[in-house]
């Protein structure tokens, strides 16, 4: 898959342990709007999440964007865009080395929506499917960036916008 980004924090020592993720992440778009999740705060995050193991990239993309957003992806539409790789001091595990893949890919999802399965902390954030266009999804994160993330989905959300990726 080819590299669109890497974000390097530069937080981290050659001797950590590394905590290496795999993440999907899915580009839907509709009259030029994409599918995204919306906190109440009011920031928006790209439709996706971590692999489970023994599941291949389109398997996790499907049952990330159902249990998020209650969209249902059809598998012959997934194509590969690229992957944005984030290296910093894990957040969680401090004295870690933390790699993510994050994997993007456009698709279409059917018209009929199915229930959501948000984990706690969605539920928690907020979390509910918007329709957005760049424009908003950037304005709206712009006071979140601290946040890496956000600052990831808002970096690809550019470069999409930018058309490097289309």
């Amino acid at each position: 898959m080819q590299t669109l980004l890497v974000l390097d924090r530069k937080d981290y020592t050659p001797d950590m342990p590394v905590f290496e993720k795999y993440s999907v992440r899915a580009v839907i778009r509709r009259n030029g709007r994409i599918a995204m999740q919306k906190g109440k705060s009011g920031y928006y995050k790209i439709l996706g999440g971590g692999m489970e193991p023994g599941e291949d990239f389109a398997e996790a993309l499907i049952r990330e964007v159902r249990e998020e957003s209650g969209l249902v992806v059809k598998r012959e539409t997934i194509r590969e865009i690229g992957e944005i790789l984030e290296m910093r001091e894990d957040l969680f595990q401090k004295g870690t080395k933390y790699v993510c893949h994050s994997c993007f890919y456009f698709c279409d999802a059917g018209e009929e929506l199915v229930e959501v399965s948000l984990t706690e902390s969605e539920q928690k954030e907020g979390f509910h499917l918007v329709w957005a266009t760049p424009e908003e999804i950037i304005a709206g994160n712009q006071d979140y960036l601290a946040n890496p993330w956000i600052d990831r989905d808002t970096r690809f959300i550019r470069m999409l916008k930018e058309r490097i990726v289309s």
